[in-house]
């Protein structure tokens, strides 16, 4: 008896300290906070989005209910280059912050090379600061319960003009995605699918 309580006791140590020593791997920028969509409550498994509508997977149909932003063209700062901000001919803009990249129509299809092992969908975007500061980036779903959209800001681009940025969508559907420098914010929607 006191063999067999000794096997059971090693085996529950050995999975404890297996469990304790994996740690998730580090992020460049932590997670902002959630936040509330308002959204009846359902369970959303990362990468794999469901609409609340109809109770069926995210499909190209679907983007036509997300209040997408269409893209214009950057209106730089005299004395700046239009090239200054990449994806300049697909910007979205408030004269003191600007962001590149944005796709025509509002729809980001990613294909396999966008498409983390997690399920995540992660793109790139340029923002142009004529504000000084800092940029962060946070989002939120807009058409179902999901886990906030993170920014990573990689360090390196000063305090004002050009900035690189990735943001990572934990699932397909309907985003609002929010870049903040000091007291200066830009707002825009797309819609992400995989492709």
């Amino acid at each position: 008896m006191r063999d067999s309580f000794n096997l059971v006791a090693g085996a529950v140590a050995a999975v404890l300290l297996v469990g304790c020593s994996a740690a998730p791997a580090p992020r460049s920028t932590p997670s902002p906070p959630a936040r509330s969509s308002g959204a009846a409550a359902s369970v959303v498994s990362p990468g794999n989005a469901v609409s609340t509508v109809t109770g069926r997977p995210v499909t190209m149909a679907d983007a036509a209910r997300c209040p997408v932003t269409r893209p214009g063209r950057f209106v730089p700062p005299s004395g700046v280059p239009y090239d200054a901000l990449f994806g300049a001919d697909s910007s979205h803009g408030n004269g003191q912050l600007w962001v590149g990249g944005l796709p025509e129509n509002g729809v980001i299809v990613a294909g396999p090379d966008f498409v983390e092992p997690d399920g995540s969908i992660g793109m790139k975007f340029g923002w142009y600061r004529v504000t000084p500061g800092l940029l962060t980036i946070t989002g939120r779903r807009l058409d179902a319960p999901a886990p906030p959209a993170w920014g990573s800001v990689p360090s390196g681009y000063g305090n004002a003009g050009f900035q690189a940025s990735g943001v990572s969508f934990p699932t397909e559907g309907c985003w609002e995605i929010t870049g903040t420098v000091d007291s200066t914010t830009l707002t825009f929607v797309t819609f992400v699918i995989k492709g």
